[in-house]
């Protein structure tokens, strides 16, 4: 059983900064790829970043310059450094890996979602 758990959302002002964390604990071998996603009411969700095991990220138009993402291999971690915040920023954000697991299986997990508010 693995688990993805995501923490760090909140209400700020526009212009401010937040970090989301998202936590995979489980019967975990490895973990690939890592991404954060968002999904705001009436729209699609959409891929925000992603980060492979090896450190390689990327970003979506609409954040590029202002969010960050991060992991931690040795703690399961990855990590959203969210700054300059736009109301338009507002949705829940979810985390998910490609993770491999004991016995080898490798699928996508998500995360419950984190709710994210900017307020003008």
């Amino acid at each position: 059983q693995v688990q993805l758990m995501e923490s760090g959302g909140g209400l700020v002002q526009a212009g401010d900064s937040l970090r989301l964390s998202c936590v995979a604990s489980g019967s975990i071998l490895s973990i690939d790829d890592m991404t954060w996603s968002r999904q705001a009411p009436g729209k699609l969700r959409d891929v925000v970043a992603s980060i492979n095991s090896g450190g390689s990220t990327d970003y979506g138009d609409s954040v590029k310059g202002r969010f960050t993402i991060s992991r931690d291999n040795a703690k399961n971690t990855v990590y959203l450094q969210m700054n300059s915040l736009k109301p338009e920023d507002t949705a829940v954000y979810y985390c998910n890996a490609l993770i491999k697991t004991i016995p080898t299986t490798t699928r996508v997990y998500w995360g419950q979602g984190t709710q994210v508010t900017v307020a003008s």
